[in-house]
């Protein structure tokens, strides 16, 4: 693991290490996802060089398998960042729950603090005041209604005819 890590970039080292657990203690959610996102982009970054690689050594060395320790550094890279993106996952669903459990827990107490409960003093008897808006059915006056029952009838005049005929 130390040669695989001496073997990175300065930028991937960085990134590699800010996925320990003492720095990522302080990161809000929206930082872990974006860390999440750049230690993801870096392992499907060695995953696709391993698999090319390993694809265009197939025909110099006979057997897919023959070719794999040719082509070991970019597999070991991109264990390493499969590591550091399970850490940060790990970090980053524990971080969603609190989140999540914090927002549930602020939204009940605001629709405890809004509600009204049976106990307080209406001001109203119960009766309603205004006739409200009588219901009509607007379907029928819509084109495509119109169109439907123009449909509908000229195919019933047409199935008519055929039976009047001789």
């Amino acid at each position: 693991m130390k040669k695989l890590l001496n073997s990175l970039s300065e930028d991937e080292y960085v990134l590699i290490r800010e996925t320990t657990k003492s720095k990522m203690s302080d990161l809000s959610e929206d930082d872990l996802i974006d860390l999440h996102t750049r230690i993801r982009r870096g392992r499907n970054k060695y995953v696709k060089l391993y698999r090319r690689a390993g694809a265009a050594k197939v025909d110099a060395k006979g057997a897919r398998g023959a070719g794999k320790a040719a082509n070991s550094r970019n597999a070991g890279k991109a264990e390493v960042f499969e590591d550091a993106l399970s850490r940060v996952s790990r970090r980053l669903g524990a971080v969603s729950r609190d989140t999540a459990r914090d927002l549930k827990e602020e939204r009940l107490a605001r629709a405890r603090r809004s509600s009204t409960s049976p106990d307080e003093e209406r001001t109203t008897h119960g009766k309603v005041t205004s006739a409200g808006k009588p219901r009509v059915d607007r379907t029928r006056l819509s084109p495509g209604r119109k169109k439907y029952e123009a449909s509908s009838i000229a195919a019933g005049k047409r199935r008519q005819a055929k039976k009047d005929r001789p």
